[in-house]
């Protein structure tokens, strides 16, 4: 379990001194920092038109932590708000969504009932940038109406609900259309911490907070670790009909034990603490139980039985592929569940068995939720999963579980109480190029007319990043977005981003509303909500233990 989640005031380490500059100059276009070299970082982020202004300030947090907070760009003109039609599904299924992306004769069909509705309407082509995977035509949107401020396109909403259609009022500097990124004038706002392995002697680590189910927000997660700075992490379960609340919805290694397993082979940022540095690799697991040489496969570990969030593992419906931000299901498991889990494991029917700290079956019930013995598992089954357990599961007898997270090279990933690993995609950069891998890790759905990807992948978004320079330094980076002043980024832009800033790896968090930074017991990001929102986990930055128990003292 970790530190208590009681927000206490951060170590307020490091240097006063601030520096600032106004940089002036073209930041390149996206192939030529494809091919620069990956070790030397540019003097401008590669966003937006060349001739950008460009402010950074950079603040030392601790000996080889740094904080810089990048402005690019200024207010455009050019950008505007307008109402954009959500496009009835052509698909004889009544339960089938609507999408803001259709054939080009759907859209002109849509626009040509709302003009005899008196509303002027236009149809857009959507061609997003290549990718490694995936990019190109997306589809056709409707859009109508041009407005100074948003407030304004209300009355046209109304008019559109009137014709029959649902739409919503959308800042056009949000867009990522192919042939528009490399001309948007801004503005945005990013924070980067960067972590110096040869100057910082703290300790880089994940934190999830007192239980894996229970969300918090990274600046109460930085909190109970005194930590100099943190973002958030990967993603996680947001949604109850999803699972457990606060659930990472992905690998997740703590302290060095695995507590959830990978979403097929998505990649995993890799924490060793021991030395401050970080990789990145593509993950899978192995779990099973083991009693008298008889060996049954799990399914996962610490998450709701039959409730697969972003998909990707074995018997998954409807898809044993990784899908973002979908639940996939499977009627036959086999859940381990440690103490770090929380309280209880998720009620239900079925079958749980209990295993005390020495391994050794204490109970077997036909139904399911209990409290997890210290040290201990307990296994949930369902469907014919039942039958698998009742065959190993024998009480007063011994049952092992064993989970490991598998690299790259088939082996067990080498971990230590130092290790963490959290979950995330796709991929952005690989040994110094733009290798941004959406397709592979789940982020082009089928089916839904391009839908997911325009707004997930295509659009501007608030953003963390994460990865490592040449240097062997760690930068854990966040961008604004969903404003109009800090537009965010999409996926294109953010690779382009983590290589003008040196990055030779790197990859994507979860961002959006999750997207947060904190330093020195300060958000100094602005979150896209109303309001911090708690997360499944965050990426910290602690203090070296001198210094924790420093502030630790009344």
């Amino acid at each position: 379990m970790r530190s208590p989640k009681t927000p206490r005031s951060l170590l307020a380490v490091g240097l006063a001194a601030v520096v600032s500059a106004s940089l002036l100059g073209p930041a390149g276009p996206t192939q030529a920092s494809q091919t620069k070299p990956a070790s030397v970082p540019s003097a401008h982020l590669d966003l937006g038109a060349q001739d950008l202004p460009e402010t950074r300030t950079e603040k030392t947090l601790a000996p080889g932590v740094t904080l810089t907070q990048i402005h690019r760009g200024a207010a455009d003109s050019s950008l505007f708000w307008t109402a954009e039609v959500a496009i009835p599904s052509g698909s004889p299924d009544p339960d089938a969504p609507k999408s803001a992306l259709s054939s080009q004769s759907a859209a002109e069909a849509v626009a040509a009932k709302l003009a005899t509705a008196g509303v002027v309407a236009r149809v857009e082509q959507v061609v997003s940038p290549q990718l490694a995977d995936a990019g190109g035509l997306l589809g056709y949107r409707v859009r109508a109406g041009h407005f100074t401020v948003k407030a304004d396109g209300s009355a046209l909403i109304a008019q559109i609900k009137a014709a029959g259609y649902s739409s919503s009022v959308i800042y056009t500097g949000w867009d990522g259309d192919a042939g528009t990124i490399g001309q948007t004038r801004g503005p945005w706002n990013l924070d980067v911490i960067t972590i110096d392995p040869k100057q910082y002697h703290g300790e880089l680590s994940a934190s999830f907070g007192p239980d894996l189910e229970a969300p918090e927000t990274t600046s109460q997660l930085a909190a109970a670790q005194y930590a100099v700075a943190g973002v958030n992490a990967g993603f996680f379960v947001f949604d109850p009909t999803a699972g457990a609340p606060g659930d990472p919805a992905g690998v997740g290694v703590y302290g060095g034990k695995t507590l959830r397993e990978p979403v097929g082979d998505r990649p995993g940022l890799i924490l060793d603490g021991a030395a401050n540095r970080t990789s990145i690799q593509r993950l899978t697991w192995a779990g099973s139980l083991s009693a008298d040489g008889a060996n049954v496969p799990l399914t996962g570990i610490n998450r709701a039985p039959g409730l697969i969030r972003n998909c990707g593992e074995k018997g998954d419906q409807p898809t044993e592929l990784p899908q973002q931000d979908v639940t996939c299901t499977n009627p036959d498991e086999l859940v381990a569940f440690t103490p770090e889990f929380g309280a209880k494991s998720p009620t239900g029917a079925g079958l749980e068995a209990v295993l005390d700290s020495h391994g050794t079956v204490t109970s077997v019930t036909d139904s399911r939720g209990t409290a997890v013995p210290a040290g201990g598992h307990t296994v949930q089954a369902t469907g014919t999963g039942i039958a698998q357990l009742r065959g190993v599961a024998h009480i007063g007898q011994k049952l092992r579980v064993n989970v490991d997270t598998v690299g790259e090279d088939g082996k067990r990933l080498p971990t230590t109480k130092d290790t963490s690993v959290v979950n995330g995609g796709p991929m952005l950069v690989k040994d110094g190029k733009e290798d941004v891998t959406a397709r592979q890790d789940g982020m082009v759905h089928q089916n839904d007319s391009n839908s997911f990807y325009y707004g997930w992948v295509h659009k501007r978004n608030p953003r963390t990043f994460a990865g490592t320079d040449a240097q062997g330094r760690t930068m854990l980076v966040t961008a604004d977005g969903r404003s109009t002043s800090s537009l965010g980024l999409s996926l294109k832009e953010e690779a382009g981003v983590a290589q003008s800033l040196g990055m030779i790896q790197a990859m994507n968090l979860d961002g959006g509303g999750s997207t947060t930074a904190v330093a020195q017991g300060a958000v100094v990001n602005t979150p896209s909500g109303t309001s911090e929102r708690p997360v499944g986990d965050a990426i910290l930055v602690l203090p070296t233990r001198t210094d924790s128990e420093a502030a630790r003292r009344p």
